[in-house]
């Protein structure tokens, strides 16, 4: 092989990862001038627009996406990685493990937990309005076409849902060329626009935004609400990080995506100020008669992708979540033998579509939508900015002015989106508030149910090193074999354990106490996977660690103790888990209906057996009463 065979392998890699990186990451983003400016333009729909005012909400998109995505995520935020690995809640773990104490764990952890509820009411809202957006476009081809949208729009979101279960490997591959060709459609959509009348690019002046405030301080505060809709999507640059790398997804941006839709929002400024009567839709009108269905098709498709990501970030969410400790253990299901983090959640993936659905049907249009997604995004900015700037100042030792200034403007600006977006909320804006908080109230709930049963725990059992000291004197008699008892406490006996021990009087030869352990890292080092401590004869402590993107395996986990010269049988394996049933206690640590969803949550939370990915044909199950 010659060395320009080399260097064109190499390109040819770098480009299918920009293509892969415009499929995953920029769907939201990329599909946003689908509704942006009519949205935005819909507030004059009574006065009238002015040249004026076109200029000026231009100048506020260009500039929004100036400050919020490339200076905001692509120059900043993207540099605060967990080990490679984005998101809030990575963030979050990040920012807790660089904190000096308690009070700002505390403080971490309520922005993690806000950030993710908003995540999910994010997740809900993406995929009704972006489809419905794109399949508005068969209004513009006729509006006789009309009855069929809600229609459609629904059979594209049902059908999306249901092939959840089966992957998204086949079509995957499918995403980033798919997306190119969008990318490339709307840029030159634009462009045709902007060459007929070109002074419309004097709206890359901030002047016009400026004026435009100034002029209008009233109502470009409320257009600010419909201005936000533009960035939404900007959260994927940093959450999706561990997938590609920031440089692919920084030079995805900068070099195609940013130019692509800048163009295209150009285009429909320019088409709007020449036609007026093309503000009722002006992304589809932009396109000639005979182009408007393939045009439609394209939008569905790619607003498909961009729920797709959406949607896998919340199984992803989720996961963590469980991780962390925040949710009740549910089933999660990958599907893929090589992607780790090609995962399927059905509880997760049935209240989504049940969420999805029900919008559609509720507000039946994207502008009517459009007032309903602004506050989640904008709590998602406010959240990731709060937890970056913990970040620069303790992990990269930033002095505080610096901290202060850079993420001080930025948090001004994500505080003025929200606040623009607050006066949405009887319009359809307590929509993803409502689904944030209860999210966040769900966490909260299971957080302080699972420490109370802790506590609880604790308080009843007995100390590790006070059994030890007995046994000897205990003449308890050792059987063949390999007992593995699931703990949350080294330190103190299991449940289990003492159940055993009482119903069948005997102890095995080999005995694990085993605890899994969940890192603020994305992934566990292999070799960092297991860690045994001998603490009698036959009877190990041992702590499994995973990362908070791994699902954990204990028998995989208890293979590799073999290399500390720990040899077992898995075959010879038998599994002792408590079994907890939670009562009210005669005082109750929690009200009325936090017990009762603390309660209902444990009940239908999957089992440990099946979490841990346990054999069940290997596990006895104890029971265990704990009140609280």
């Amino acid at each position: 092989m010659t060395k320009t065979d080399g260097g064109d392998i190499k390109r040819r890699l770098r480009l299918s990862v920009l293509i892969a990186v415009l499929g995953v990451v920029y769907g939201d983003l990329g599909t946003s001038p689908l509704y942006t400016l009519q949205t935005a333009l819909g507030y004059f729909q009574n006065s009238g627009e002015q040249v004026e005012d076109v200029y000026g909400i231009l100048s506020l998109i260009f500039w929004s996406l100036m400050v919020v995505v490339t200076l905001k995520y692509v120059t900043f935020i993207m540099r605060a990685d967990n080990n490679g690995e984005g998101g809030t809640l990575s963030l979050m773990a990040l920012a807790s493990r660089v904190a000096r104490s308690e009070k700002s764990r505390n403080i971490i952890g309520l922005f993690g937990i806000m950030g993710a509820g908003l995540f999910f009411g994010d997740g809900v809202i993406t995929p009704a309005i972006s489809i419905l957006s794109a399949i508005e476009g068969l209004e513009v081809i006729s509006p006789d076409l009309t009855p069929f949208v809600i229609p459609a729009a629904l059979a594209v979101i049902a059908g999306l849902f249901l092939v959840q279960r089966h992957g998204t490997a086949a079509v995957g591959s499918a995403f980033g060329p798919i997306m190119a060709i969008w990318f490339f459609v709307i840029g030159a959509l634009g462009l045709v626009q902007i060459i007929q009348h070109p002074l419309v690019l004097g709206a890359l002046n901030p002047y016009d935004g400026v004026t435009f405030i100034l002029m209008h301080p009233r109502i470009s505060f409320v257009a600010l609400g419909a201005v936000v809709l533009a960035v939404t999507g900007a959260e994927a640059l940093y959450a999706d990080m561990s997938h590609f790398g920031r440089n692919p997804i920084r030079a995805a941006w900068i070099f195609f995506v940013f130019p692509s839709v800048v163009l295209n929002y150009f285009g429909q400024g320019a088409l709007v100020l020449s036609t007026p009567a093309a503000a009722n839709n002006p992304f589809f009108n932009m396109a000639p008669h005979v182009l408007q269905i393939p045009l439609v098709i394209l939008a569905t498709l790619a607003t498909v992708i961009a729920s797709q990501a959406v949607i896998s970030g919340a199984y992803s969410v989720a996961r963590i979540c469980m991780q962390l400790g925040m949710f009740p253990r549910m089933e999660v299901r990958h599907t893929s033998e090589h992607e780790q983090g090609q995962i399927y959640v059905p509880q997760i993936n049935a209240l989504l579509a049940v969420g999805v659905i029900l919008l559609v049907l509720t507000f039946r249009s994207s502008n009517a939508l459009a007032a309903a997604y602004g506050i989640a995004v904008t709590g998602t900015l406010f959240c990731d900015n709060a937890l970056a700037a913990f970040v620069y100042r303790r992990q990269f030792n930033w002095p505080l002015w610096s901290v202060v200034t850079i993420f001080g403007l930025f948090g001004i600006v994500d505080f003025t989106f929200f606040s623009a977006n607050t006066l949405k909320i009887v319009e359809g804006g307590w929509v993803p508030l409502a689904i944030g908080l209860t999210i966040i109230f769900i966490m909260t709930t299971w957080r302080r149910g699972r420490n109370l049963i802790i506590a609880r725990w604790t308080q009843d059992s007995l100390p590790l090193a006070s059994f030890l000291a007995r046994l000897p004197q205990s003449r308890t008699i050792r059987v063949p074999g390999t007992a593995v008892f699931m703990t949350g406490n080294l330190d103190f006996v299991p449940n289990a354990l003492l159940h055993n021990l009482k119903h069948n009087k005997v102890l095995h030869e080999q005995v694990f106490f085993v605890n899994v352990r969940t890192l603020d890292v994305p992934q566990a080092k292999p070799e960092t996977r297991a860690a045994a401590e001998q603490v009698a004869p036959g009877i190990y402590k041992v702590t499994l660690s995973y990362g908070f993107m791994e699902s954990p395996n204990v028998p995989r986990g208890l293979e590799s103790l073999s290399a500390q010269g720990i040899e077992s049988s898995p075959m010879q394996m038998s599994y002792f888990l408590g079994r907890e049933t939670v009562v009210p206690a005669s005082v109750p640590k929690l009200n009325f209906i936090r017990r009762w969803l603390f309660l209902f949550m444990t009940r239908n939370a999957v089992s440990a057996t099946e979490f841990f990915q346990i054999p069940s044909d290997r596990v006895v199950e104890l029971g265990v009463r704990i009140a609280i």
